[in-house]
């Protein structure tokens, strides 16, 4: 069995929300990054779930969930495809050319971001009007909300990848 390793959970003494969030948010993006890597290619593109998600598709469906949150939804900036990790059957979907590497840089590079965001701005902040929530409509969230969500997101879906990682090749 091989034991995968991350960074480790942010120290016990931080008592600050933000970098709580933040920290947590690294943690648990670092914890996907060590349960993605060693996949072979064919594990990260074949499903082991009845859903049928791949661990690409996973990877991809991060990269654009936390983007929807805080570019189109926290600032209100315009996104090409905020949707964009959705098939033509509105499920995940990665396409034949990208790879756990490209997935993941891109899921880092969005972390660059979010921190640059939430760096110096209260949390009782309220989204930017427009952009994602001009969409859905009714009250925009606090970015301490966002944030909040982001993580849930995060840890719901590295627990989903905790069970795929033990069944490919048992590695915890």
């Amino acid at each position: 069995m091989t034991t995968l390793t991350a960074l480790p959970e942010p120290d016990r003494q931080l008592s600050d929300p933000t970098d709580l969030l933040l920290g947590y948010l690294d943690y648990y993006r670092s914890a996907i990054g060590a349960k993605v890597e060693g996949l072979s290619d064919e594990d990260l593109r074949t499903s082991r779930l009845p859903s049928g998600w791949t661990v690409l598709e996973l990877l991809k469906h991060l990269a654009h969930m936390e983007q929807r949150w805080f570019r189109w939804g926290f600032r209100g900036e315009a996104v090409a495809a905020p949707w964009g990790d959705r098939g033509p059957e509105d499920r995940w979907h990665a396409g034949p050319d990208e790879t756990a590497a490209g997935l993941l840089a891109a899921l880092h590079e969005g972390g660059a971001y979010t921190r640059a965001v939430v760096t110096g701005t209260p949390l009782d902040t309220v989204a930017a009007p427009g952009g994602r929530f001009a969409e859905e409509g009714g009250a925009r969230p606090t970015l301490g909300w966002i944030l909040f969500h982001v993580l849930q997101e995060y840890a719901r879906h590295a627990g989903h990848l905790d069970i795929v990682r033990e069944l490919a090749d048992d590695a915890r």
